[in-house]
């Protein structure tokens, strides 16, 4: 049983939505600014990419977490915590070791990590509208968990980042995606899929012992 109702699950994102407004539409900005990092291939960029994230994530663990969903769950509190684990985690591996590299992956994990990214930005408040909830009412880009969760899947699939910025995610989409199911939430359905679909392009995308000898001779 979950300590709220569903009622109750969407009155906090009209809550926030309206508090923090206009903070949707420069997450907006700041996730073209983050596709540019995709587009310029360069450590410079890439930079500028994990930095987009690492705010993301902090902005939702701190504000939509801390601040406003604790309110109804108290386990929001941890929730917080993995969120601004994951930021210090991009912070520290994507921006100053620099360790993002965009353009080096291919289909079909750079196909889906399109389709994330996507679905995060378009589809996802889409669905959310034909339900008949206002867009106020709605988890939205850039400064809610799910569709953060969802951007950076698809940000981290089309680099080769190390797989440590890969947990918290693939935790979250357990955790996040149980809302298709539990509250009747249809966007959060491929967020509920999304950790094992990263997982399993991961797992097949890994070289095999002996791939580059053999290819060499």
């Amino acid at each position: 049983m979950l300590p709220f109702t569903r009622e109750q699950f969407f009155a906090v994102f009209l809550e926030y939505n309206n508090a923090v407004w206009p903070a949707s539409i420069v997450a907006y900005g700041l996730g073209i600014l983050a596709l540019v990092a995709v587009l310029r291939p360069k450590p410079v960029w890439s930079r500028v990419a994990a930095a987009i994230l690492a705010v993301m994530w902090a902005w939702t663990g701190v504000a939509y977490q801390g601040i406003f969903f604790s309110a109804i769950n108290g386990a929001a509190i941890l929730f917080a915590a993995l969120f601004v684990a994951q930021a210090l985690a991009l912070a520290y591996f994507g921006f100053t070791k620099n360790h993002l590299a965009f353009g080096e992956v291919h289909w079909p994990r750079a196909i889906i990590g399109w389709v994330f990214i996507a679905y995060a930005g378009v589809a996802y408040p889409l669905i959310g509208l034909s339900t008949g909830h206002s867009y106020q009412e709605l988890p939205q880009f850039g400064t809610t968990p799910c569709p953060v969760t969802l951007f950076t899947f698809g940000m981290l699939l089309l680099a080769k980042p190390p797989w440590i910025l890969f947990v918290i995610p693939v935790v979250w989409s357990l955790i996040g995606g149980s809302a298709a199911l539990l509250l009747s939430v249809p966007q959060d359905w491929l967020l509920l899929a999304s950790g094992v679909i990263t997982i399993t392009l991961l797992i097949s995308s890994k070289p095999k012992p002996g791939h580059s000898a053999a290819n060499e001779r």
